[in-house]
C-alpha cells in the first residue's frame, strides 16, 4: 500500500534545512528578544521612511497648539496658542526634548517626527505581549503583533504632531496591565501590574480628554476589584495611588500651563454637557456613535468587529477567564463609550467626517484588533463562523442607521478626506465617502480570512498573518501616499514657504492682523521660533514694544499698500508686498 509523501517531504531540501535551522535557534533564551528589538526597529524604519520629505505642521490647530505647548515646556519663550485654551500636554511633553536641541523649526519638527516613529512603534512589542497572554504562541504572536503595529489607523497619526501618536501605545500598555493585575500570580507582580495600569491612565489623563474616560473606567474597575477581592487588595490599594498621582500629575501640568498662557481651561467638558443634555441634538450624538463604530469595524478589516461581538458575549458568560472577561467589557464599554463623548462634543460645523470621524476612537484599534487575532487563533471554525456573521451583521446595522439618519448629508455636506482616510482607500474612492463600499470592502477580507482559516485549519495562521502584514502595509504606504504628503504640499505655502516669502528671521516677534489667513497664523505660532507671534489688528489695537514685523492683508484693490494703516507711527514702513497671497509686511525703520 502506497502512501502519499507529507508536507515536509515535499518540501525543497534548503527549505527543510531552514525550518529546521529556526526551530532550533526560537529554542534558544536571545532569540525572542533579539526578534523582538528587529521587528520594533523594521516598524520604526517603515515609519521614517512614510514621513521623509515632512518638515511643518499641517493639521491646523492641533498640531501648530501641541508643538507650542512643548516649546513652552521645553523651556523656550511662550507665545500665542492657536486653539486658544490650553490643552493637554503629555504628548508636547514627550517631545519637548526635539526643542531643546534645536531652535530650527524645520529641523525640530523632522526629530518631532522621529520621535513619533519611536514611539509609535511600541505598538508591536506590546501587541506581542498582549497576544501572549492571551494564549497565542510565540510566532503567531510575533506576526499578528507585527500586523496590529502595521494597521493604518495606528500608524496614520504618527505621521503628525498629535497625540494620537502615543495615545494607543498608553491604551495597550493599560489593558495588558490590567489583565496581569487581574491574572494569578505573586503579590509583587501583581503590584507591579496595577502600577503600571494607574500610571499608564493618569498620563492617557495627562495627554488627551479621552484619558480622563479611561482613568474613571480604572477606578471604578479598581473599587469594583477592591470590594469583590478578585485581586489582593494590597495589589488594588497601590493601583489606585498610582492612579490619583497620576490624576493630581494631570491637573497640575494644565494648571501651570493656564497659568503660563493665561487662558482658560478647555471647553470640552461644557461642550460634552450640553451634548448629553440638549435633547434638540441627542439622535445627532447617537448617529455619529453609531458612525464611530462602524469606521471603527471597517478600518481594522471587520477584525475587531469579531472581537466587539465576543468581548460583549463575554460579560456575561462563565467560559472565559474571569480576567479576559473583565478586560473585555473594559474595551467594549470605553469604546462605545468614547465614541458617545467625542459624538456629543463634535461641532456641527457641516463637515461629513463629523458622522463617521474614527480619530478619537482609533486609539483603541490595536487592543481589539489583536483580541480579534487572538480570538482566530484559539476559536473553533463555527464558532469564528457565528462571530464574522455576528460582526458583519452589527457593522451593516451601523451602517444603515447612519445612512437613514443622516440622509443626504453624507452627500452634500463637506468632504474631507483626512478625516475618513481607511474608508476612502477601501472604497477606492478619494473624492467622496461610499459607506456602503467600504463596508464591502472590509467584509471581502473579513471573508477571505474566515475562509482561509476554515478549509486550511490552524496551520496557514501564519501564512494569514504575513499576508495580513504584506496587506497593512501596502494600504498604509497608499493612504500616506494620497493624503499625508499631498496634504503637506498644498499646505506648504502657509508654512515654510510663508516664512521664507515674508522674510521671517529666527528671532522675529511679528505680529498677524486678524484678517490674514487662519492657516498662515496658525502654522507661524510653531514656525515664528525662538521669537513670539500675537494676533492683532495694528490699526486699533496696541502692538507689542517687542514686536519687528507685522503682516497684514492687502488693502483694497486699486489702492497703495500704505492706504491700509494709514495713522500708523512713523517708524514702520512697507517691507514687501504678496499679491498672491494676499498680504504683506511692515518692518520697524533701524
Amino acid at each position: 500500500m502506497s502512501t502519499s509523501p507529507s508536507d515536509g517531504e515535499r518540501a525543497p531540501e534548503w527549505f527543510r534545512r531552514a525550518a529546521a535551522r529556526f526551530d532550533e535557534l526560537r529554542t534558544r533564551r536571545w532569540f525572542w528578544p533579539a526578534a523582538l528589538i528587529v521587528g520594533y526597529a523594521l516598524e520604526v524604519l517603515f515609519r521614517l521612511a512614510l514621513v521623509k520629505g515632512l518638515s511643518f505642521p499641517t493639521v491646523h490647530p492641533d498640531e501648530d497648539s501641541y508643538l507650542v505647548l512643548s516649546r513652552v515646556l521645553a523651556g523656550r519663550s511662550v507665545t500665542e496658542i492657536p486653539v486658544g485654551e490650553v490643552i493637554p500636554a503629555g504628548y508636547p511633553l514627550l517631545i519637548s526634548p526635539a526643542l531643546r536641541l534645536t531652535s530650527d523649526p524645520v529641523l525640530a519638527y523632522q526629530l518631532i517626527l522621529g520621535l513619533n516613529a519611536l514611539m509609535n512603534a511600541l505598538v508591536f512589542p506590546l501587541a506581542y505581549v498582549a497576544l501572549r497572554r492571551l494564549g497565542v504562541r510565540r510566532l503567531l504572536a510575533y506576526v499578528f503583533g507585527g500586523v496590529t503595529a502595521l494597521l493604518p489607523p495606528v500608524v496614520f497619526y504618527s505621521q503628525y504632531a498629535m497625540s494620537d501618536v502615543v495615545l494607543p501605545v498608553l491604551a495597550l500598555a493599560w489593558l495588558v496591565c490590567m489583565h496581569g493585575w487581574l491574572s494569578e500570580g505573586t503579590l509583587k507582580a501583581r503590584c507591579w501590574y496595577a502600577a503600571g495600569m494607574g500610571a499608564a491612565a493618569g498620563y492617557a489623563m495627562a495627554t488627551h480628554d479621552r484619558g480622563t474616560v479611561m482613568v474613571a473606567v480604572t477606578a471604578v474597575v479598581l473599587l469594583g476589584v477592591l470590594v469583590l477581592r478578585w485581586a489582593p487588595w494590597r495589589a488594588s490599594v497601590v493601583g489606585l495611588v498610582v492612579l490619583g498621582a497620576g490624576a493630581v500629575f494631570a491637573k497640575a501640568l494644565a494648571w501651570w500651563l493656564r497659568r503660563t498662557f493665561s487662558v482658560g481651561k478647555s471647553k470640552v467638558s461644557d461642550h460634552l454637557v450640553e451634548g448629553l443634555t440638549n435633547g434638540d441634538i441627542l439622535q445627532r450624538t447617537l448617529t455619529r456613535t453609531a458612525g464611530q463604530i462602524w469606521y471603527f469595524i471597517v478600518s481594522t478589516w471587520g477584525v475587531a468587529g469579531l472581537a466587539i461581538v465576543v468581548c460583549a458575549f463575554a460579560v456575561f458568560s462563565g467560559r472565559f477567564r474571569r480576567q479576559d472577561r473583565v478586560v473585555g467589557g473594559v474595551m467594549v464599554a470605553l469604546l462605545v463609550g468614547t465614541a458617545f463623548a467625542a459624538a456629543a462634543t463634535l461641532p456641527d460645523d457641516g463637515r461629513i467626517d463629523d458622522w463617521v470621524y474614527a480619530r478619537y476612537v482609533s486609539y483603541l484599534v490595536p487592543v481589539l484588533f489583536l483580541t480579534g487575532a487572538a480570538l482566530l487563533a484559539r476559536l473553533g471554525r463555527k464558532r469564528i463562523v457565528y462571530a464574522a456573521l455576528a460582526a458583519a451583521g452589527l457593522t451593516l446595522a451601523l451602517a444603515q442607521s447612519v445612512i437613514m439618519s443622516a440622509g443626504s448629508k453624507l452627500h452634500s455636506q463637506v468632504f474631507v478626506l483626512w478625516g475618513m482616510p481607511d474608508a476612502a482607500f477601501l472604497a477606492g474612492d478619494w473624492s467622496k465617502l461610499n459607506m456602503l463600499r467600504s463596508t464591502f470592502a472590509a467584509f471581502v477580507i473579513l471573508a477571505g480570512v474566515v475562509l482561509m482559516l476554515v478549509t486550511g485549519g490552524r496551520k496557514v495562521l501564519w501564512a494569514l498573518g504575513v499576508s495580513l502584514a504584506l496587506f497593512a502595509c501596502f494600504s498604509t504606504f497608499t493612504i500616506s501616499s494620497q493624503i499625508t504628503h499631498p496634504y503637506a504640499n498644498d499646505r506648504k505655502a502657509g508654512a515654510t514657504g510663508f516664512t521664507k516669502a515674508a522674510g521671517i528671521r529666527p528671532g522675529d516677534n511679528v505680529v498677524f492682523a486678524w484678517d490674514v489667513d487662519w492657516n498662515i497664523r496658525s502654522t507661524q505660532a510653531y514656525e515664528v521660533m525662538p521669537g513670539r507671534m500675537w494676533s492683532r489688528d495694528p490699526r486699533w489695537q496696541e502692538v507689542p514694544a517687542e514686536t519687528t514685523a507685522i503682516v497684514t492683508p492687502l488693502p483694497a484693490a486699486g489702492m497703495p499698500p500704505e492706504s491700509y494703516w494709514a495713522d500708523r507711527p512713523n517708524v514702520w514702513y512697507v517691507d514687501r508686498v504678496n499679491e498672491g497671497g494676499k498680504w504683506m509686511v511692515w518692518r520697524k525703520k533701524h
